[in-house]
C-alpha cells in the first residue's frame, strides 16, 4: 500500500504519543483521519490540530476496551467516510509489579485495553476492509498492532503488561496469517517498540472508577512504576520516528515494525532459551547492576 492520498485512517489512542504523530502524518498525505482516544479534551485539542492541517477529521471519544463502543466508532467511520484503508489499534496503558499482585481488576483494566482493544479494532474493521476489498480490486488496507518489545521478551517485575503484549503478538502474527489466506489486498503488521517517550507511565490517570480497587500500591509496583517512567522518558527515539516507521512499513508490506534493533539481541537470546530447553537466561546480564538494585529493593524490609 503505497497511495494514501483520499483514503481514510482510524486510529486509537489518537490525542498523544504515536497516535497523534500519526494522525499528523495520514493528515499530510491527504488522508480523513478518525482520531478515537479515551481523554475528550486532550481530543479535542489533538483533532483541531489536526483538521488545521487541512485533514478531514472525525474525532471520537471511546473506551477501547468495550465492544459495543468499537463497533459504534465502526458505524461511525463508515457513515461518514466508507470502509478505512488503514487501522492502527494502538491505545495501550501501562502496569507493572510482581505477577502475583496484581489484582482482578488491574488484569481486566490492561487486558481490556491492551489486548481486548485490539481484538474489537481486528473484530470490527477488519470484515469492513474485506468487503471494500471483494467490491473494488483497487482497494487496499492495512492494520497495525501496537505491541511492545515487552511482547517479545519477559522483563521481571511487569508481568500484566508483558503477558497483554504477547497476546497482541500473537493476534497479529495470526491476523497476518488469516488475512494471507483470503485476500492479496489487505495486510497487517505489528509495532513493537522499546523505550519511546509518550505518555504510557502515566496511563493510570485514564483507568476507570469501576476498575479501580483502590488498593495501595505494593512496593514492587510502585518500583516498576519509576523504573518505566524513568525509562520511557529517557527515551532518544521520538514517537514521531516511530510514527514514521510504521508509515514505511506499511508501503513495504513489512510485518514487523521496531524501534531499536540493539533490543532484538534479547529476542535472540529468549529464542535460544525455548529452542535449548534451558531455563530463561538472566534479564539484566547486560546491565547486572540493575539486577542487584532490583533484588535488594525488593527483598529489603517495608
Amino acid at each position: 500500500m503505497d497511495n494514501f492520498k483520499g483514503g481514510t485512517a482510524v486510529i486509537t489512542g489518537a490525542a498523544s504519543g504515536f497516535g497523534f504523530e500519526v494522525s499528523r502524518i495520514a493528515a499530510g498525505l491527504g488522508m480523513n483521519v478518525v482520531m478515537a482516544d479515551v481523554q475528550q479534551e486532550a481530543l479535542t485539542k489533538a483533532a483541531a490540530e489536526i483538521t488545521a492541517l487541512g485533514a478531514q477529521v472525525l474525532p471520537y471519544r471511546i473506551d477501547i476496551s468495550k465492544a459495543a463502543e468499537v463497533e459504534a466508532l465502526g458505524a461511525a467511520t463508515f457513515e461518514r467516510f466508507g470502509a478505512p484503508n488503514f487501522v492502527f489499534n494502538n491505545a495501550g496503558v501501562g502496569g507493572g509489579g510482581l505477577v502475583w499482585e496484581s489484582t482482578v481488576k488491574d488484569w481486566e483494566w490492561v487486558l481490556g485495553v491492551n489486548l481486548m482493544g485490539v481484538v474489537h479494532g481486528v473484530r470490527v474493521f477488519t470484515p469492513m476492509m474485506l468487503e471494500a476489498a471483494k467490491n473494488d480490486p483497487a482497494y487496499r488496507g492495512h492494520i497495525v498492532n501496537t505491541a511492545s518489545m515487552a511482547g517479545l521478551l519477559s522483563a521481571p517485575n511487569m508481568g500484566v503488561y508483558s503477558v497483554s503484549k504477547h497476546a497482541v503478538v500473537a493476534l497479529s502474527e495470526t491476523l497476518y496469517q488469516d488475512l494471507s489466506l483470503v485476500t492479496d489486498q489487505v495486510h497487517a503488521s505489528v509495532l513493537c517498540p522499546y523505550f519511546v517517550p509518550t505518555g504510557i507511565a502515566d496511563s493510570a490517570r485514564n483507568r476507570p472508577a469501576e476498575l479501580s480497587d483502590n488498593a495501595p500500591q505494593t512496593k514492587s509496583q510502585l518500583i516498576g512504576r519509576a523504573m518505566a517512567s524513568k525509562a520511557v522518558s529517557s527515551g532518544k527515539v521520538t514517537a514521531a520516528t516511530i510514527a514514521e516507521a510504521v508509515f514505511n512499513a506499511i508501503r513495504e508490506e513489512r510485518f514487523y515494525i521496531y524501534s531499536h534493533a540493539h533490543a532484538l539481541a534479547g529476542v535472540q537470546v529468549r529464542l535460544d532459551d525455548v529452542l535449548n530447553g534451558r531455563n530463561p537466561s538472566d534479564p539484566f546480564a547486560a546491565r547486572p547492576e540493575l539486577g542487584a538494585d532490583l533484588r535488594k529493593a525488593l527483598r529489603s524490609a517495608d
